[in-house]
């Protein structure tokens, strides 16, 4: 900055004797102090480079374009002047001919605006339309990055923040790969054409015109820090309100039944408060950069003026067409200087929104896919000293487990809440990796097998039943996205839901979600398990999906499971002697740890957890049919 401060002091004193020499001088600091504010702020945005590599040629394109229309839209000014000239010199010409020279100025004047307002059109359709391009590109690359990150990414990170990151986040980087970098090239193009034009007619009166650029770029070097600053703040606050909302409205049912609204309403005001504020401190200082583009235009105006009426005075000019001429420029770059600002603006904004998509971008997933070829998965499985902790929360939920199931068999995990039965099906789908110890799948290494062809293999109803916002039909062919109406209605009866299904209105073409009819608890776990099973694995895996279910739909729903079953290999988690009862295999798990093992026969004659369960739900059994 200092050295910048000595040029302009040097440029003002030596005005009139070297005037292009410091016109360079300024131009190049100019340069520099740009070039220093990209090398320090847009280093995230570097992320970008091979999307305008993909895209180049619209891109070059668009910037041939851009030359094209500022050339004819500077036309207007040298008419202008050419205009007065004529009427200046009109003694020396007829009517007619006067007539004439001033019908063509009017009519290059109006050519070249038509012309130049087609090629702005097609400038605006090529570049912008390359930012749209970009836009869908990253939101396709976070998108890919979000589906390979493990569970414990989602585990740390809120949803609300993810979907900030993919769509505001996103939104502020396409501002930057489109009207920014489009408004940047108009403004260049137009004062490197339109400097040439000026000091080809008046180089003191150009020297004069551009003595605040140098003022307007010391300005846009300190104020983007800031910039940059509190953008970073308001986006992180955007992401809290994001999540707040999506919380909410999550579980809007329970802030219901809790009759908790107007304390939810009180802490959203104060988030949106906070938000807010950090917003109007933002634009506070954006706010500074339009009446001082405004300033320095009108200095540059009376400048024209001043000196260029001295100027005419004095003879170092010879037409008032000049004057008009250079007025005209610098009311042409008025728009530019003052997006410069706006520019300076957008991009901060959007160096900051792309940091935070990098820092997701930059993440390594956990669970990794180490197999190129394809591995053959028939369904035997093999568990070696198994332990698992978990990162987020240091719980070690396994502790040296031993177990096979080969296949065709059947395998029943009971256990208290927290032993870690559902740990174990999440180990066996890769959901996590083993913290020590071997899983075994076909008796080689899981890790050894191809991610893909594993879990393909697998049907997986989770403990939790999951439904998309879609019709009945394409929720049970997620499973089976090829399979046919006589398959869905196999599994859904199969599943024991059939006939709730052809009970509503639209029978398999009712749409779930949010505008949808909302079924049971028990009526999601059995669409969950005709997903699971139209796609015939050779792996099944239920993890206590008949919980909502009563007795008399679960007895039913088993009898089809094990029939279904039969050649595949079944891992059924459950809370119920009922579920496990039938299994070839029945492990019991406590606090991570194998207790007990056997068939239910050996179990039941055996003291421990199994048989004080299978006793207690014997005697329910009994009082409710009494």
């Amino acid at each position: 900055m200092a050295y910048f401060a000595f040029v302009y002091l040097n440029f003002i004193w030596v005005l009139f004797n070297k005037p292009l020499r410091y016109c360079i001088k300024i131009l190049l600091l100019l340069l520099y102090i740009c070039t220093t504010v990209s090398k320090h702020y847009v280093k995230e945005l570097k992320h970008l480079n091979k999307y305008f590599l993909k895209y180049k040629s619209h891109l070059l394109v668009g910037i041939v374009i851009t030359i094209i229309a500022r050339i004819f839209l500077l036309f207007t000014p040298r008419y202008i002047r050419r205009i007065f000239e004529i009427i200046e010199n009109k003694a020396g010409l007829n009517p007619t001919e006067i007539k004439a020279e001033l019908l063509e100025a009017i009519l290059y004047i109006v050519g070249a605006a038509i012309i130049a307002g087609i090629f702005t059109f097609l400038m605006r359709q090529t570049i912008i339309n390359v930012s749209r391009f970009i836009e869908y590109d990253l939101k396709n690359e976070i998108y890919e990055q979000y589906q390979k990150l493990s569970l414990n990414f989602y585990k740390k990170n809120r949803t609300g923040d993810l979907m900030n990151r993919i769509s505001e986040d996103v939104g502020r980087v396409r501002m930057y790969a489109g009207p920014a970098i489009m408004y940047s090239i108009n403004t260049v193009t137009l004062f490197v054409i339109a400097l040439i034009y000026m000091f080809n007619q008046a180089p003191t009166l150009t020297l004069y015109t551009i003595i605040p650029l140098p003022i307007l770029s010391a300005i846009i070097y300190k104020l983007s820090k800031e910039i940059h600053k509190r953008s970073t703040v308001v986006q992180e606050y955007l992401s809290k309100l994001s999540t707040f909302t999506q919380e909410s409205f999550s579980g809007i049912s329970v802030i219901k039944a809790y009759g908790i609204e107007p304390k939810t309403s009180a802490n959203f005001n104060e988030l949106a408060v906070t938000s807010k504020d950090k917003q109007l401190h933002l634009v506070k200082v954006q706010a500074l950069f339009f009446p001082m583009m405004i300033l320095l235009i009108g200095t540059s105006n009376l400048l024209v003026i001043y000196v260029g009426g001295m100027q005419y005075i004095n003879g170092q000019i010879e037409s008032l067409g000049t004057i008009a001429e250079f007025i005209i420029y610098v009311n042409m770059l008025t728009w530019p200087v003052a997006t410069v600002g706006w520019v300076t603006s957008i991009i901060q904004q959007a160096e900051a929104s792309q940091e935070r998509i990098n820092e997701f971008l930059k993440i390594e997933p956990e669970i990794k896919n180490e197999v190129e070829g394809h591995t053959k998965i028939t369904g035997d499985i093999t568990f070696e000293d198994v332990s698992f902790t978990y990162d987020d929360t240091n719980i070690e939920a396994l502790k040296q487990v031993s177990f096979k199931v080969e296949k065709g068999q059947t395998l029943a995990i009971l256990g208290k809440t927290g032993s870690g039965k559902s740990t174990v099906l999440d180990l066996i789908g890769r959901l996590y990796d083993a913290t020590s110890g071997k899983i075994l799948i076909n008796n080689l290494a899981i890790r050894q097998h191809n991610l893909t062809d594993l879990r393909e293999h697998i049907g997986y109803v989770p403990q939790d039943a999951f439904l998309f916002s879609d019709t009945i039909k394409q929720n049970i062919k997620f499973g089976k996205e090829d399979a046919t109406d006589e398959e869905v209605i196999t599994a859904a009866k199969n599943a024991k839901v059939h006939k709730n299904i052809i009970g509503f209105n639209k029978g398999y073409d009712t749409v779930l979600g949010e505008r949808g009819i909302t079924l049971s608890g028990g009526q999601k776990q059995r669409v969950s398990i005709a997903r699971a099973i139209i796609k015939s694995p050779d792996i099944l895996l239920f993890d206590d999906c008949l919980s909502a279910v009563d007795t008399e739909t679960e007895e039913k729903i088993l009898k089809n499971l094990f029939k279904i079953s039969k050649g595949k290999t079944t891992i059924i988690v459950s809370h119920r002697i009922s579920s496990a009862k039938n299994a070839d295999k029945i492990i019991v798990l406590d606090n991570g740890k194998i207790v007990q093992e056997g068939n239910h026969k050996s179990l039941i004659d055996t003291e421990g957890y199994y048989k004080e369960l299978y006793l207690k739900q014997l005697s329910q059994t009994t009082e409710a049919q009494a």
